[in-house]
């Protein structure tokens, strides 16, 4: 070992002696710092210090062909400061190694969770997939920011999404940094979604039309995956959740009460979805030409599909209804029983609300019908 002033003249000129492998020479201003000088010319800055625990440790800070001298020992006093604080340098490094990607923890570690603890997992999935990992997922943890969360935020509000689409992503966001602090995952020290706000979420008062049920009926017949129609056809006549309907199986379909049973609904109780005649004759052609234990399963997969996102896009367009929501077709089916006088409780239950709050945004009727009901008092006061 050897004890030198390190000077940048110094480190140029300086050679390894022809006797050894390597030499190194400590900076005799700076404790611990050093530099490696091999036989076969190289030349490394490396940080001596010692952990807290009282072991000595190197660390290495990066080649002399790379770095300056003034970085090198600019880097090297952080390190000592570290350790003097009591934080092991080499800690850190290793955790930065280990730091995932963020669509590495999603997949390899939070959906695997999800699955085990939520019923709404492949919701977060679709959120995952479409918004996340596309936008986000190439960084790594630390790289996530709050200002690259907003610009994915008025990304898809430029793209016309709906605020409670935006808000979920942001809530997802938040609850996995959360999670992956909660573990100890480096890199997730700080939440990117501090201080961004959710929006107000926007209710929207939208049903079809008959002529709107006209256009979308002769687009459902003309799709090319009839699977995804007939699955949104039932939609439309019982008025059932997207998941209620596409992950329906034939054991669930009481053929005898024209029912179908929704073992876990959206309330975490089972409820029974009333069939009409028409559904039920319409699920009996289905069942005529299936080979499968699911009613709707994927042409590709032969399992239920998860959304049918694609395939509502490209009906809905052909339609001309291009900000119809498919939920809104559980809008239409409340509004047009509510039209034909159906009394709200009774709505209630066959949408399987649970509390008669939740039927009230559905209770959405059309002019004609509101115009009826104040003839009533017309007719009360005929004598005016």
């Amino acid at each position: 070992m050897s004890k030198v002033f390190l000077t940048s003249a110094f480190v140029k000129r300086v050679s390894c002696p022809s006797d050894r492998r390597k030499i190194d020479y400590f900076d005799i201003q700076l404790p611990g710092f050093l530099i490696e000088v091999r036989a076969t010319g190289g030349k490394t800055y490396y940080q001596r210090y010692r952990t807290p625990h009282g072991h000595e440790r190197q660390f290495k800070i990066g080649a002399a062909s790379v770095l300056t001298l003034r970085q090198a020992r600019r880097k090297a006093k952080a390190i000592a400061a570290a350790a003097l604080i009591g934080t092991d340098p080499q800690d850190a490094r290793a955790a930065m190694r280990r730091m995932p990607m963020y669509r590495d923890f999603l997949m390899n570690e939070y959906m695997p969770f999800a699955k085990s603890n939520k019923r709404s997992w492949r919701t977060d999935l679709a959120v995952v997939r479409t918004h996340i990992v596309p936008n986000l997922g190439r960084l790594f943890m630390d790289q996530v920011t709050p200002s690259l969360v907003v610009g994915v935020l008025q990304k898809m509000q430029s793209e016309g999404y709906a605020s409670g689409t935006v808000n979920r992503v942001i809530i997802l966001i938040r609850h996995t940094f959360n999670l992956a602090r909660q573990w100890g995952v480096p890199g997730a020290t700080n939440n990117p979604t501090m201080g961004i706000k959710t929006a107000p979420d926007v209710q929207r008062e939208r049903f079809l039309t008959d002529d709107e049920l006209i256009r979308l009926r002769a687009s459902l017949e003309a799709d090319e995956n009839q699977v995804a129609a007939s699955a949104i056809k039932v939609l439309l006549l019982t008025g059932g959740r997207r998941n209620e309907i596409t992950q329906a199986r034939w054991e669930y379909v009481d053929w005898i009460n024209g029912r179908l049973k929704v073992p876990l609904s959206k309330t975490g109780k089972p409820r029974w979805i009333m069939l009409t005649g028409k559904a039920m004759e319409f699920l009996r052609s289905i069942q005529q030409r299936s080979n499968s234990e699911f009613i709707f399963p994927s042409p590709i997969t032969g399992r239920p599909c998860p959304s049918l996102h694609f395939p509502w896009l490209r009906i809905k367009k052909r339609a001309r209804l291009d900000q119809l929501r498919l939920h809104d077709l559980r809008h239409s089916y409340a509004s047009f029983l509510l039209n034909e006088g159906m009394q709200l409780y009774t709505l209630q239950k066959l949408l399987g609300h649970t509390h008669s709050h939740a039927t009230q945004r559905y209770a959405h009727l059309t002019e004609d019908t509101l115009r009826d009901a104040t003839e009533i008092m017309s007719k009360k006061f005929d004598f005016l």
